[in-house]
């Protein structure tokens, strides 16, 4: 699986897939949530971390954000679950951009346990997340000692 540097012109479609993944997987967030974090992604975090994606068949099937070495965002379109495209990021994060620590949604135990599968340990625990809303965070590294 090829892991390819995204630019601002994908944008629209990584907004669209991250939508996608998010209504396929957290389902705890309320509808407002998300409304109030689409435009965030767009017009700032995708700014803000070296993005890379996985196309597959033409389309983008998944992408990684990864800012000094914080795995940042991770979203895998839904007909591509189970297909290694989140490993294949991972890994490629790990391993050519330094990646060791990711926050998971402590409501989100199927991500949790990809993570844990991958190497990642449980580190720590936020009771907020990273905007102050009370979504409980997993702080995971790949190494106890990060």
């Amino acid at each position: 699986m090829d892991v390819v540097k995204v630019s601002r012109q994908d944008y629209p479609t990584l907004i669209d897939l991250w939508e996608a993944s998010v209504r396929a997987t957290h389902h705890f967030l309320p509808e407002q949530y998300i409304a109030q974090l689409k435009p965030l992604i767009l017009q700032h975090y995708f700014d803000a971390v070296a993005l890379r994606g996985v196309k597959l068949r033409n389309e983008l099937a998944g992408f990684i954000g990864v800012a000094a070495g914080n795995i940042e965002m991770l979203f895998v379109s839904p007909g591509y679950f189970g297909n290694g495209v989140g490993r294949a990021l991972v890994e490629y994060a790990i391993n050519e951009l330094e990646a060791g620590k990711v926050d998971v949604n402590e409501q989100n135990p199927q991500a949790i346990g990809f993570y844990e599968r991958l190497g990642f340990k449980r580190i720590g625990r936020s009771a907020l997340d990273s905007q102050g809303n009370p979504f409980p965070l997993i702080h995971m590294a790949i190494k106890a000692a990060q």
